[in-house]
């Protein structure tokens, strides 16, 4: 009797050149269905036509050896994955008629572990700001429910209604994804908002990805965005460790504003995802080469970690629940954030124009705590704020939103060639000229900020404008 299966024995060829996928996805098959992992043939070298046919993974495998080519050019369906990681189980019922920002337990009569998103259609956050405006999408949050109702951690905003709520039991048995290389010959479409998903997709909880290795071929002075090689989605306790992956080129269009932006274009990507870690990863592309875009994006997660990565940058885009940086380097697109609960940075390097962006474009919001311990900044630019972003109180994002609520800062070092007289802001001016009569959203203020061990030649101050934030409780040392 097999022990695993191959996709030979389903007429892979290997050679760089035959459609091996129609193969891939027969082998896949049988594979769920006898409960076996799948292994590839070391040296062989598994082509991926542009046609939709993805393979649907509920075992695990090792690609160890192996090399796989995704052909990008001319997809039959540009979000149709190569990949599909999906859990053994269908969603189940579960009644959430409301909750509370801060709540940590709900009932839960399934009695089984469960990951949950819910959502409240009737009420529209993030409503984005600038040249990629939009009207925002539904108040959105997700969380791991014990057996006994017990959340991960606590609800990050009041949902005075719950519309939808999806509930998938978490699986036990933890799926690994091991080794091989994987190069992408780029897309060569349109260059506008027209995102290509032809990745391993995973929707499924308890996976380990270990040691794959994607690259990218084919680039041109045109091409459509990259929604991530990598996704991870609607699931939780993900682990990827010992990989690298790579930049996309930045390309230009038309942003719903009317006005030319850069699109974002990611090779790993986390959207509705919960306690998701990345360790020891890195990137083939320079990570302060301005033609590459940041590495990975994220939307709606909690409880991420990233340690020993060197990432080109970090990005919560429409919002993190509680975040864990370790002995991290990012490039030049740094550390970008909005969102809620805690955010730790310990040990790490970033480059950019502040230390932590605080998007602009999504009201430079963190309402939480955000940690520093022993870390160094590398300024880019004139910009001499620690934490920078810009709310100038005149747009509703649909939620009320905090310039941070407590800082914490033990160890910071401004890594600084030429230093002139100007002093270093752990706050920037966030707020701008407009009149007041204007401000009708802005942003609270800091309750605190305790800075110590800062190693800066420059003189330290709170904020450039210090009627921003009169009763903010800051002490130095």
């Amino acid at each position: 009797m097999n022990e695993f299966i191959t996709y030979e024995m389903f007429g892979a060829v290997g050679d760089g050149v035959t459609d091996d996928m129609p193969a891939i996805a027969r082998a896949h098959d049988e594979a769920n269905r006898r409960g076996l992992p799948v292994k590839a043939k070391e040296g062989a070298v598994y082509y991926i036509s542009p046609k939709a046919l993805p393979a649907t993974v509920q075992t695990s495998v090792d690609w160890t050896g192996a090399k796989f080519i995704f052909d990008d050019r001319d997809c039959e369906n540009i979000h149709a994955p190569i990949f599909r990681v999906t859990a053994a189980e269908s969603p189940v019922e579960l009644a959430i008629p409301s909750l509370k920002r801060g709540q940590t337990k709900i009932d839960n009569p399934t009695g089984r572990d469960l990951y949950v998103i819910v959502k409240n259609r009737n009420h529209l956050d993030y409503i984005r700001f600038g040249p990629n405006q939009n009207n925002g999408t539904p108040r959105t949050d997700n969380f791991i429910v014990r057996a006994d109702g017990t959340l991960s951690s606590a609800v990050s905003f009041d949902f005075d209604e719950v519309t939808d709520v999806t509930a998938v039991p978490m699986d036990q048995e933890k799926l690994t994804l091991t080794g091989g290389e994987f190069t992408t010959i780029a897309n060569q479409a349109e260059s506008k908002y027209n995102y290509h998903s032809r990745n391993i997709n995973i929707t499924r909880s308890n996976v380990e990805v270990a040691g794959i290795t994607h690259l990218v071929t084919g680039e041109l002075d045109h091409g459509a965005p990259y929604g991530g090689f990598l996704s991870i989605s609607g699931c939780a306790y993900v682990t990827v460790h010992d990989c690298v992956f790579t930049g996309h080129y930045i390309y230009q269009t038309i942003g719903s504003a009317g006005t030319p932006v850069s699109m974002g274009s990611y090779d790993i990507n986390c959207g509705s995802a919960s306690n998701v870690t990345f360790r020891n990863c890195t990137q083939t592309t320079d990570i302060m080469d301005r033609r590459y875009w940041g590495l990975i994006g994220s939307n709606f997660c909690r409880d991420l970690t990233f340690e020993d990565c060197h990432f080109s940058r970090f990005d919560a885009h429409m919002g993190v629940s509680n975040c864990t940086l370790r002995r991290c380097t990012l490039g030049w697109q740094c550390l970008n954030a909005i969102g809620n609960g805690t955010f730790v940075i310990e040990d790490t390097h970033a480059y950019g124009y502040a230390f932590v962006n605080l998007r602009s474009d999504y009201g430079s919001t963190w309402r939480g705590d955000m940690i520093v311990r022993n870390c160094t900044w590398h300024p880019l630019g004139t910009g001499r704020a620690v934490f920078s972003g810009h709310n100038d109180g005149h747009h509703n994002f649909g939620y009320d939103c905090y310039f941070t609520e407590n800082v914490d800062i033990d160890g910071l070092t401004i890594a600084e060639e030429e230093v002139d007289d100007r002093p270093l802001y752990i706050f920037n001016d966030y707020a701008g000229d407009i009149p007041a009569e204007e401000r009708k959203y802005m942003p609270i203020p800091p309750k605190s900020a305790k800075v110590k061990n800062i190693h800066t030649k420059r003189e330290i101050r709170l904020c450039p404008k210090p009627d921003l934030m009169p009763d903010t409780d800051y002490t130095i040392e």
